[in-house]
């Protein structure tokens, strides 16, 4: 279909893909405040994703491409098990609001950090005020609190979004030195990701569904599986296909503040003036890090 490459489509996807991000930190911090349990959301975005993904399993092979075993683990289990568990757990401790802010927001800078670490890349001046205000914006929502005493216990979740943002940061970065296409990515993951958790995660003893209603069971698969874990990865793909790669992340922008507006309209998740302030300097942050200013400035004379 033509309008599948159009522009138009391209920002829709863009659109589409943010909401969906920050639709997981709203639908997640729901479900592990009521019957589900961090293990049973991960076994239902795995298997039935891996499941429906296994014709292009077979089709475009699930071994990661020859390179040493720390980024190959990267490749194979970082953005399918370990970075979903990992913000998941902090869900279970700390609002969507504040996961918006230090999981996806803090993306940039932790990539900016692996980018320097593993491949010696240096941010320009534009970019480098962007980490800036993603550190301080971050630091104003999660450090402030627990300086004042003001923290009851959400110091773990902010630890646990700070960690699986360094992760994923690390597996962009480790991604996108494989060669790999986005496709591959995915069911790789999705492959590895299966096989290597969901035993672990039955033989913990927190996986029984013995107190979620069936119906809940498949709305979850439907929405952890379908539309977060395999429809996001996609409509990014698109996006970053039909805008490029900075236009596409400057949208990243958008799910601090998402996540913001929905805990307090969704959740009723109480949010201070301060938290208020470092979401906007975390979004403006993230916004200015995408690069999409150096896109679109003028040539100089």
């Amino acid at each position: 279909m033509a309008i599948l490459e159009t522009r138009a489509f391209g920002l829709i996807a863009a659109m589409a893909t943010v909401t969906i991000w920050a639709g997981f930190m709203l639908i997640t911090r729901f479900a592990v405040q009521s019957d589900f349990t961090i293990e049973e959301l991960l076994v239902l975005r795995l298997l039935p994703g891996a499941i429906v993904m296994l014709p292009w399993m077979w089709k475009l092979g699930v071994m990661p491409p020859k390179m040493a075993w720390p980024r190959a683990a990267m490749l194979m289990v970082g953005a399918s098990a370990v970075f979903p568990y990992v913000v998941s757990k902090g869900l279970a401790f700390a609002p969507a609001s504040d996961g918006g802010a230090l999981a996806p927001g803090m993306l940039p800078f932790w990539a900016a950090v692996a980018a320097y670490a593993l491949a010696g890349e240096v941010p320009g001046p534009r970019r480098r005020a962007g980490l800036a205000m993603i550190l301080l914006g971050a630091l104003l929502v999660s450090l402030w609190p627990i300086l004042k005493g003001g923290s009851d216990g959400a110091w773990r979740g902010h630890f646990m979004f700070l960690s699986g943002s360094g992760l994923w940061a690390i597996y962009s970065v480790v991604f996108r030195q494989s060669g790999l296409s986005p496709m591959q990515g995915l069911v790789i993951g999705l492959f590895w990701g299966t096989l290597a958790a969901v035993p672990v995660l039955f033989l913990s003893g927190n996986v029984s569904f013995s107190s979620v209603p069936w119906p809940d069971i498949w709305i979850m698969i439907i929405i952890q599986s379908f539309i977060i874990g395999i429809l996001a990865m996609v409509l990014f793909s698109y996006a970053v296909k039909l805008l490029g790669a900075a236009q596409s992340s400057a949208f990243g922008a958008l799910t601090p503040l998402m996540a913001l507006m929905g805990g307090v309209w969704f959740l009723g998740e109480t949010v201070t003036p301060l938290k208020v302030f470092g979401v906007i300097l975390v979004a403006v942050g993230v916004f200015l890090a995408s690069g999409i200013l150096r896109k679109i400035a003028p040539p100089s004379a």
